[in-house]
Formats: C-alpha cells, sequence, structure tokens
C-alpha cells in the first residue's frame, strides 16, 4: 500500500499543470531499445526490494523451508513480471494500457503471518499452512475480479474514510513485524539473540541510510534508497559472516513454474481478513491508475478513465489468482513507478514491457532470489520498517483528504481502538464461538468491519464534506 495520489475528480492542477509536465516519450510512442532499458532499469530499482520483500517476511515467521521460500521468492518475480505484460500490453477487458508496475503487496503481509503463525502454533504442518493461505489467495482473487464489475457501487459502500482507516489499521499492525525482523525475526527470539548488538547494528545502518539519502536533493539516489541501503547492509553482513546461501545451493539452476507445490486448501480464519484486504485494494488501484494517467497526460474522468480503472483491478485480481496458483502472495499496482515517470519524462507503456521482462527474467533464474534470500532478517528489517511506516502514512494521507466531522472521528477512534485492542490482547476474545474468533483475532478484519458497519448504519451529516472521493 502507497500514500494515494489526488483523487481524478475534477482536479483544477491537472490542467493547470499539464503545460509544464511534457513528456520526452508519451504513452504510445516506442523508445530504441536502449533507452527503453534504461528507463526499465530505473523502475526496477524502485520496485525489486517491495515485490520480494513480503515474501521473505511471510516465509521467515512461518518456518519455510529455504528451497521452498527461494521457489516463492522467484515466483513473486515472474507472477509480478506477468501481470506488468498485461497491465501495459492490455488484453480486451484486462490491462489499464498505461505505464503500470504490478508486485507483491503488503497489505495482505500482517494477516497473513498472524493467521499462519497460529496453525503452525496449533501443530498445523508448514505445507499445510502454505496450501491453505495460497487457496485463500485464490479464492479472494475472485472477489477482487467481480469488484472490477461492479466499482461504482462498491466505491459508495467503502468509502475513502473505511480504506483510509483500513490502510492505516494495515501500517500499524505491520510495525510489530518490521520491529521483530529489525531485532532478528522469531528464529532470533528462539536462540535468544534477539536484538542483540549485531543485529540491531544491521538494521540502524540500514534505516539510517535510507533516512539519510532522502535528505539527498538528487532525485535518481532518493528512488534508489531502499536498494542502495540494502547493499550496504548487505555487505556489512558479508563482513560479519552473516550471509547464508543455503538456499541459492538448493535451488535448480533455472526455475521451472510449478503450479500447486503445496497443493491448495482453505481457512475461514485466513479468508475474512483478506477479503476486506482484497476490497480496500480494489479501491486503491483507483487512486494508482488515476496518478499514472495523470504523470501520462491522460484523461482523469470519462469512459476512457473508467475503462483503465476497470481493466487495473481486474488484472490485479486476475493476477491475485495466478499468483495462488503458483505459489505465491497477492499483488497490487504499485504507485513508485509514477516518481520515476516524473523524473524521465517516459511515459511509454512499451518500456513497461521491457521491465516486465526483467522481472520474469530474474524469477526463472532461482540464484538471483537466493543472493535475496542470503540476506540476514535485520538488514531487512531495517528496510521493512520505512515500508511499513509508509503504509501507515498512506493511511493518514487518506484520512487527511476527508472531512473529519464528529462522525468521521467517531467511526476512527472505534474502529481503532477496537482493532488494535483485539491485536493487542486477542484474549478478550476467548469466550466467543470458534468462528467468530478466528476471524476478530485479525486486528485489521475487526477495524475494517468496524469501520464499514458504522460507515454504513451512523448517517452522514447532509453538508459534510466530499473531499476525498475518488
Amino acid at each position: 500500500m502507497r500514500p494515494h495520489d489526488t483523487p481524478p475528480a475534477a482536479d483544477p492542477s491537472y490542467h493547470a499543470n499539464e503545460k509544464h509536465s511534457e513528456l520526452i516519450l508519451g504513452l504510445d510512442d516506442r523508445p530504441a531499445p536502449l533507452l527503453g532499458m534504461l528507463a526499465a532499469l530505473q523502475h526496477l530499482l524502485a520496485i525489486i526490494v517491495p515485490i520480494v520483500t513480503p515474501g521473505l517476511l511471510i516465509c521467515q515467521a512461518l518456518g519455510v523451508s529455504s528451497r521452498d521460500t527461494n521457489l516463492i521468492v522467484s515466483m513473486s518475480l515472474v507472477i509480478s513480471g506477468i501481470a506488468t505484460f498485461v497491465q501495459c500490453r492490455r488484453f480486451g477487458p484486462f490491462g489499464a494500457g498505461l505505464l503500470i508496475v504490478q508486485g507483491t503487496s503488503f497489505n495482505f503481509v500482517g494477516p497473513l503471518i498472524a493467521g499462519g503463525a497460529l496453525m503452525v502454533k496449533q501443530g498445523t504442518p508448514v505445507e499445510a499452512v502454505m496450501a491453505a493461505i495460497f487457496g485463500v489467495v485464490v479464492a479472494g482473487s475472485f472477489v477482487e475480479m467481480g469488484v472490477s464489475r461492479i466499482l461504482p457501487f462498491v466505491k459508495r459502500l467503502i468509502t475513502p474514510l473505511v480504506t483510509g482507516i483500513v490502510v492505516l489499521m494495515i501500517g500499524l499492525t505491520l510495525i510489530k513485524v518490521g520491529l521483530i525482523s529489525m531485532g532478528g525475526g522469531y528464529t532470533a527470539m528462539a536462540n535468544g539473540s534477539f536484538a542483540n548488538g549485531e543485529n540491531l547494528m544491521l538494521s540502524g545502518v540500514v534505516l539510517a541510510i535510507i533516512v539519510a539519502i532522502n535528505r539527498v536533493p538528487v532525485v535518481w539516489m532518493r528512488s534508489a534508497a531502499i536498494v542502495i541501503a540494502l547493499a550496504v547492509g548487505y555487505a556489512l553482513a558479508a563482513w560479519l559472516g552473516r550471509l547464508d546461501f543455503t538456499g541459492m545451493h538448493q535451488a535448480p539452476a533455472f526455475q521451472v513454474p510449478l503450479p500447486l507445490h503445496f497443493g491448495l486448501g482453505f481457512s475461514w480464519a485466513l479468508f475474512v481478513p483478506m477479503l476486506v484486504i482484497y476490497l480496500v485494494t480494489s479501491l486503491e488501484a483507483i487512486g494508482d491508475v488515476t496518478a499514472t494517467s495523470k504523470v501520462s497526460r491522460q484523461p482523469v474522468s470519462g469512459p476512457l478513465w473508467m475503462e483503465r480503472i476497470k481493466g487495473g483491478v481486474l488484472v490485479n485480481g486476475a493476477n491475485s489468482l495466478l499468483a495462488g496458483i503458483f505459489n505465491t502472495f497477492p499483488s497490487s499496482i504499485f504507485a513508485q513507478n509514477n516518481g520515476v515517470i516524473q523524473l524521465t519524462g517516459i511515459a511509454s507503456r512499451y518500456v513497461g514491457m521491457w521491465i516486465a521482462l526483467f522481472l520474469v527474467i530474474l524469477g526463472l533464474f532461482p540464484a538471483v532470489a537466493g543472493v535475496i534470500q542470503a540476506v540476514p532478517e535485520p538488514v531487512l528489517g531495517g528496510a521493512a520498517m520505512v515500508m511499513f511506516g509508509a503504509v501507515a502514512a498512506a493511511g493518514i494521507n487518506i484520512l487527511a483528504s476527508v472531512h473529519l466531522d464528529r462522525r468521521a472521528l467517531l467511526i476512527i477512534a472505534v474502529s481503532l481502538a477496537l482493532g488494535l485492542g483485539v491485536s493487542q490482547v486477542p484474549e478478550f476474545l476467548v469466550h466467543m464461538p470458534a468462528a467468530v474468533r478466528n476471524v476478530l483475532e485479525s486486528g485489521v478484519a475487526t477495524g475494517g468491519l468496524c469501520a464499514l458497519v458504522l460507515n454504513w448504519f451512523l448517517p452522514e451529516t447532509p453538508n459534510a464534506n466530499p473531499a476525498g472521493e475518488h
């Protein structure tokens, strides 16, 4: 999840700034191969870490084997490449037809780790847990594909107020995941090395470098801050002898995509929180597609814009279906590439096809995933903490665009209190029926459902400011 961009409706700055946003290459311009590859590499620097990080964190938290982790990370790259190609190329109703990059979403990390860890704690084998996760990913994808066909209705039901609360809840619950990674992860908790000096040094250095680079006036360096910081952390970990290449040594030279490697299972306790997030991710795509249309000097209202939004959300869902079948996690449209479009002045969707090609190639050669997998968890945690904080900031950004009257503040207060409360004190639900308890143990599900119900039943003030509506 990323901070939302300006909603499309009648943005007065769009036409005012249009003459100041000349593009070197427009949407349908074909760049020369070398220029296309260079532009694609800049996008790749901005997205590669966010694409692989969710899979690494979930696998590390659930104790997935090195070989299977390598498969999952490799497939996250391949599936992201396929989705990016479809978004840019557009096939019938599938795709937005813009320079859009799609990758593994952070939105689902917290609920999947919480629900999966609970199943492991109850004695479910890790392979069965992963089968249930991927079954839920597949089931939820149909929800998102359905949403793409009825967007106007869903937008009335899930307003920016509800979306902002859910995004904020996702970010706040992810902070715990990031902090555990900074301390060394669940493995370090088990062996007594959690948050020791070495782990804190590795994570602290990465975090400090990201902050420092974001103060540098060179735009391309800021866009690659996470990659640069991880490279430094990687080198420091190598000097300390902390790199583990087990996953790379166990991986084949070439990864043939294996459908249903873990099989398919299902869990209602996992599905309901995922359902809420699938709905929110669908609406988030509206803002992301609109932002890309804007920087690409394409319409941000009217039938073409609506077709692009419907196509973008449809691919969000279809690609999550593909992700579940090929053993990786749900994906969503990334907003990072909008900054790169503005930086380079290149909005050609053919650059997106180069990005897609690079992602698929990287994913088919597991040595790449093995090198990334060798990163110690504290190094990854230092970067993840920033990215997770950005998710919470995105939620605040959405809520800032909403008119915060007494009704809105009451909905925010109750939803956050209940959502954060049950995630911190799950024992509060101990006497509830198992089916209810399994659902409400997810803070995102509790807070999101509470926001949805209150927003539906509490009457809105007639003169409420509609700011923030997409």
